[in-house]
């Protein structure tokens, strides 16, 4: 892969704790990439490249190399939203030496509405039709969702000159969510997407919104794809309402051969939808409407007692809320499970709106 990385890209990034911001970079990371790292140092790798991060006069120095320039492209702004998001509130600078102008973003595909439906009475299902599905199949499966303003023409953000998304300002305000590609219709070039409808006094849920009153006809884009589905002989799934629509796709994908074990939080069985699979799969489905107040971390000790009765090489997926995700990624740590054996990540967290 070395002798290919032909595209490069120099950036400095200015946090207040450099260290720190370098410790969340890798503990993030190894999650999505192949991470090496030092003390002063972090090399992340994956599909589309590398980013090599070095701790140096209190500064992060970057060092971007990819095989295409929209590898490029897109591995910036992945670093770029990334290091913004963990210096969170306090001051952060970060500059690119002379990057190209970006007026459109290179994974950015539009969509058009062609149905909705309640799949159950908090999950709501979108159809969108899209002229190119290929990237979303057998592959990668969440995007980023944009929803123009009603009634307006859709302006669509490129990246700005610091690798963020340059998101349109004022009356073309677009609202963007991530969500899961729940499954492809390649024959009519459709993609089906599944949006939570959570109740939530006083948390805005835009992207619940929009499915909500989601019209035959409205546009949309979708930004991606992006998260990869897990391989293995042996799979461990679990996760709560924001998880079902990835559980089910990896569980639809997965081969004939493959066992299955998946561990559901959902509010009551009304909740509960059936996963085809080719794949022997079990389910455990966990209704949080029976949970006493000493149960309130019951979805947690249940994934971890799964985990401690799998067997070797089993490949461990979990996503669900940010406190528990810490948890059972501690819990794996401790058990020396290999890192290249998991995935664990939080979807959204608790008293905050998703984002």
């Amino acid at each position: 892969m070395d002798t290919m990385q032909t595209y490069r890209l120099s950036g400095i990034a200015v946090p207040m704790d450099p260290q720190s911001m370098l410790e969340e970079i890798c503990e993030h990371f190894v999650e999505h990439s192949d991470v090496q790292r030092t003390e002063k140092s972090a090399l992340l790798k994956n599909d589309i490249g590398t980013a090599d991060i070095k701790l140096a006069d209190q500064r992060l120095l970057i060092e971007l190399a990819c095989p295409s320039e929209e590898a490029l492209h897109l591995t910036r702004n992945m670093i770029a939203e990334h290091l913004f998001y963990f210096a969170n509130e306090e001051p952060f600078e970060l500059t690119w030496v002379n990057a190209a102008e970006v007026s459109r973003l290179p994974n950015l595909h539009e969509a058009t509405v062609v149905s909705a439906e309640d799949v159950t009475p908090r999950m709501r299902r979108v159809k969108v039709a899209c002229q190119d599905v290929t990237p979303f199949i057998g592959g990668d499966v969440h995007v980023r969702v944009l929803v123009p303003p009603k009634g307006r023409s859709p302006v669509w953000p490129g990246l700005g000159d610091d690798g963020r998304i340059a998101w349109p300002e004022g009356e073309d305000e677009i609202t963007a969510r991530v969500y899961t590609i729940r499954a492809v219709d390649p024959e009519r070039r459709e993609l089906w997407i599944d949006f939570l409808q959570h109740p939530a006094p006083g948390v805005t849920t835009p992207g619940a919104d929009f499915a909500r009153d989601a019209q035959s006809g409205d546009r949309i884009a979708l930004i991606g794809p992006g998260g990869s589905l897990p391989k293995a002989d042996n799979l461990l799934l679990a996760g709560d309402e924001t998880a079902l629509p990835a559980i089910a796709r990896i569980a639809a994908e997965a081969p004939a051969g493959c066992s299955i074990k998946a561990i559901i939080e959902v509010e009551d069985e009304d909740e509960e939808q059936p996963l085809s699979s080719k794949a022997a799969i079990e389910v455990n489905w966990l209704h949080r409407k029976t949970y006493s107040e000493e149960e309130w971390d019951r979805f947690q000790r249940t994934v971890k007692s799964a985990i401690a009765a799998s067997t070797p090489g089993t490949y461990t997926w979990v996503a669900c809320e940010k406190t528990d995700a810490r948890a059972i990624r501690s819990h794996l740590k401790e058990r020396g499970q290999d890192r290249k054996c998991q995935s664990v990540a939080w979807y959204w967290e608790r008293g905050k709106a998703s984002h």
